[in-house]
This record gives structure tokens, sequence and C-alpha cells, in this order.
């Protein structure tokens, strides 16, 4: 029998590797990732052993860069997560068709026509399918002559302990792909309390010496006493009167319940975001400690192993650059389970 060739990737639109560590997991070779935010560069290269990290625009990126990266004979495989601000409900109320980072996807087409890789995936949030990009972008891949799987995915389905929700797309020039099935049954959903539980105690604004990860971002006299009155899964309307915000007592803003929450410990968390260290950003109030998550939190609640290091030992933390890091990344369990349903995909073929 032929030995199978080896599948082989490069990660455009990196970030901190959450993906690309999610496919080393499922035993594929990731030679490069691709951003141009710098504060990448160490955990991408520190938790990714043989992936180089290249701060570059790939809109800039050529033809013969990315192709002079794959061995000879191997199973090419071309990864990204496009920036999803454009095309995110965050986004809606403002005018993002000017957005700089629309013309990306494009970018990404343009790769994959020139190199023309065995396997292609794209991963994004759900609303992504709502713009013509993304719809020329599929119909590009369907030119080329791709078999196209494509969904939303609820990630809770494959061990990620938070009710986010992904666009995923996989195309192989090979034969049809999909997804594998869901690898965590509802009623073995992880939630909170499997994920975050067990951390050290600490307060607002403060840290755990043995994990300089695990350190919270400080919270205001009124905040604090807002996070004290305060219930797992409620929302600012469980207040007393007099630590309402002006806008909540605006007949505009009493419908806006989805910020100054706890989460709950008996269930997945809220959507982890770039700003998910802040108890007024969204549902990211710890479930009994008055606070919002700390920074190690968040990163197990996307999955990442406990021993992913974001920044080289010594040097200071800034939480809202670690925070983006991490609210940007593909969750790892995601990634894992995108690697295996492409390893699975070249087995059956062979």
């Amino acid at each position: 029998m032929a030995k199978m060739k080896d599948i082989v990737a490069v990660d455009l639109f990196c970030g901190a590797g959450g993906l690309t560590h999610g496919l080393l997991k499922s035993k594929i070779k990731v030679v490069a990732g691709f951003d141009i935010d710098e504060h990448c560069k160490y955990p991408y290269e520190k938790n990714n052993p043989g992936a180089i990290f290249y701060k570059k625009d790939i809109s800039e990126l050529k033809k013969s860069e990315l192709e002079a990266l794959y061995p000879k004979n191997c199973i090419k495989l071309l990864a990204g997560c496009a920036p999803c601000q454009p095309f995110s409900t965050y986004s809606q109320g403002r005018d993002s068709s000017i957005d700089k980072k629309w013309p990306l996807l494009y970018s990404f087409s343009r790769l994959i026509r020139e190199t023309l890789p065995e396997i292609v995936t794209m991963e994004n949030v759900p609303d992504v399918t709502k713009h013509k990009v993304y719809h020329d972008f599929v119909g590009e891949l369907e030119k080329l002559g791709y078999n196209i799987w494509a969904d939303k995915v609820y990630c809770p389905d494959y061990g990620v302990p938070q009710v986010r929700k992904r666009h995923v797309l996989l195309a192989s020039r090979v034969s049809g792909i999909s997804l594998i099935p869901a690898t965590t049954p509802k009623h073995k959903h992880l939630t909170v309390s499997d994920t975050i539980k067990s951390l050290p105690k600490i307060p607002a604004g403060g840290k755990d010496l043995k994990d300089p990860l695990h350190i919270s971002a400080g919270l205001s006299e009124l905040n604090l006493k807002r996070i004290k009155a305060s219930q797992p899964g409620g929302n600012w309307k469980d207040w007393p009167e007099e630590l309402l915000a002006e806008c909540h007592k605006k007949e505009s803003g009493r419908t806006y319940v989805s910020v100054y929450s706890r989460m709950e410990w008996d269930k997945p968390s809220p959507t982890i975001t770039t700003q998910c260290y802040g108890f007024g950003n969204g549902r990211f109030g710890h479930p009994d400690q008055h606070r919002a998550l700390s920074l190690r939190e968040a990163a197990l609640l996307q999955s990442f192993p406990k021993t992913y290091q974001f920044i080289e030992k010594g040097k200071s933390i800034s939480i809202s650059t670690i925070g983006r890091l991490i609210g940007n990344a593909v969750p790892v369990k995601l990634g894992t389970a995108i690697g295996k349903s492409i390893t699975e995909h070249i087995k059956e073929i062979k």
C-alpha cells in the first residue's frame, strides 16, 4: 500500500495560532503562518514547533513566496480566517463596505487560484454568507474545480466550552469533503465550571503569581458595586436604580441587555470576543468572583491548552493586546476538528 503523502499547511491570518495549533494536534504539519500583527509572533512560534511566523499583509504575498514554503510531493493545505469585523453583527449600523479588511478574502482567493492547493479551509462569522465577497470566493473555488462543504458550526459540539457559532468551509480538488460529525453530544457540552473553576481566586485588578496570564482588569468603584449586584445569567436590570447607567434609563437602551452580566457555571460561556476582559463589554463577569474574566480563563474558554504562552517570561502584560489575540483566535478544538476532517478525507481517497 502506497504511503500517504504528508499534508502540509500554511495558515493565512494566523493570529496567535489557534487554528495552527488545532491542525498540529490533528497530525497536520504547519510550516508557516502569516499575519500583520507583530504581537502574534511569540505565541505563534513558541507554541507551534516547526511553524514560522511571517509578518506580512497577504495582499502582498506572491505566488512564488507561497509555493516555496511547501515541500515537494506533499498535499498542500491553504488555511485562513480573514478578519471577521466587516462581516460581524458588531459592525451593523456602520458602513463597513469601505473597510480595508474586505479585500482580504479576495487576496485569499487569488492565492488559491495561483497555487491550486489540494485542500482549502476558511473559517469566519456566520454572517459572512450575507456578503458578495463570500459568494465571489465560493464561486471562484467552484470554477477551479473544488468540491465544497460549507455550513454553520456550533462550537460546543466539538468540545469548545462557549456558545460560539462559526461558518466553516472545506474545499478539496481531490473529491467530496465534509466536516467530521460532532465529537461532543449535547449532554456532554463543556461548561464554564468544567473549564475554569479550578483556577486560583484573584481579585479585580489582581493576578496569580504562578501564572502571569491569570490576570484580570481592574474595576472602578461603581462597576465593583454593579458586579456585586449582578446574578449569574442576569443583567443590569437586576441592579438597584442608583447603579444604572444613564443609557439604560433611556427607552433606546432598555432592550440592550447583553452587557454587565455574570457567566453561569453550568453552561458554556458566551462567545469570547477581543474585549472579553471587560465586565461592561459583554457577559464576561466571573460567576462568583467580583471581576471579569482573566486572560487565562478567556484562553481556556477558547480551548487553548493551559500551558499556551502568549508573552515572553518577564515581559509586562498588556491586557488589551493579549485579549485581542485570544478573542480573534480560532478555537483550538474547532481547528482540531477541521484538521481531523482533512486527514480523514485524505485517508478515504487512498
